[in-house]
């Protein structure tokens, strides 16, 4: 009998790359809003998650599904919707994207929300996962201009992942959820840096010198704003600078490596591959 894995968020950054991972397996559905902007050579269901009366194609015959719902105020009616949706479908697993230090007592709205999430997917019924990256190294790309690396967070230390990882780890737990059912692993990558350490590898890939400027995380926000960022996201994204300027991201976990069976992506790796990347 097939095995329908279906991939939410599909058009957004860390989806795409599961579905990279995810390669050689058949039967994969996407489910996205515009068919459009859907990606290529993969079955497509056209729906939303705020709108649960778009979402019983969508989740019919499917037994896997990886849940990335989009920062925002409603982020729980969409968790909540598509959890519905698992159930009456007859879903066997959910592995849902939380946030880094998600609860109830965490320094950001953002991680407020999914804690309250994560809780309602653990008490649903269907079997689940809960995965809980770090800041996403892809975080910096667009952060240098002209000679400049425009560090947020300023001077934290950030266990940092590439968000390649965190699809690879993704893809390891949809190909095979049993062992991982009712597991919240939390998700960095080898090292905890300061931007300002990486300065010198960021330069070696761009192909020029480069200066670091720390950016406060109140100078990020109307920076974040003019960057077309919803105020929302905008401002819970400066809370989250906030906690990482103080520290709050410095650890890294054994967890990706564990069950990958492989190290993480290092900075170094990182900047390597996306070096045309990097500036600009």
């Amino acid at each position: 009998m097939a095995m329908t894995i279906l991939i939410t968020g599909a058009t957004g950054t860390v989806s795409r790359e599961v579905l990279n991972s995810l390669q050689g397996i058949d039967d994969l559905r996407v489910l996205v809003r515009d068919r459009d902007r859907a990606p290529a050579g993969v079955e497509v269901a056209v729906g939303d998650l705020h709108h649960p009366e778009t979402l019983e194609p969508a989740f019919k015959g499917v037994d896997k599904v990886w849940l990335l719902t989009a920062m925002g105020a409603d982020a729980t009616h969409a968790s909540s919707n598509a959890v519905w949706a698992a159930r009456q479908a007859g879903v066997r697993h959910v592995v849902r994207m939380s946030a880094i230090g998600a609860g109830h007592d965490a320094p950001t709205r953002n991680g407020r929300l999914h804690a309250l999430s994560d809780l309602e997917l653990a008490a649903s019924g269907l079997g689940w996962t809960v995965v809980r990256p770090a800041y996403f190294m892809q975080n910096i790309l667009g952060s240098v201009n002209g000679g400049t690396f425009y560090g947020a967070p300023g001077e934290g230390r950030v266990g940092m992942i590439d968000v390649r990882d965190i699809a690879d780890f993704a893809a390891t737990v949809l190909r095979d959820p049993a062992p991982h059912h009712g597991q919240t692993y939390t998700l960095t990558g080898p090292e905890s840096l300061r931007l300002r350490d990486v300065t010198g590898t960021l330069a070696e890939v761009s192909g020029g010198p480069l200066d670091y400027r720390p950016v406060s995380p109140d100078d990020a926000y109307p920076v974040l704003l003019d960057a077309g960022m919803k105020e929302w996201d905008a401002a819970v994204t400066t809370e989250y600078l906030k906690a990482y300027d103080a520290g709050w991201g410095d650890f890294t976990t054994p967890t990706f490596t564990a069950v990958t069976g492989r190290p993480g992506r290092t900075f170094a790796e990182f900047a390597r591959d996306y070096a045309d990347r990097i500036g600009g």
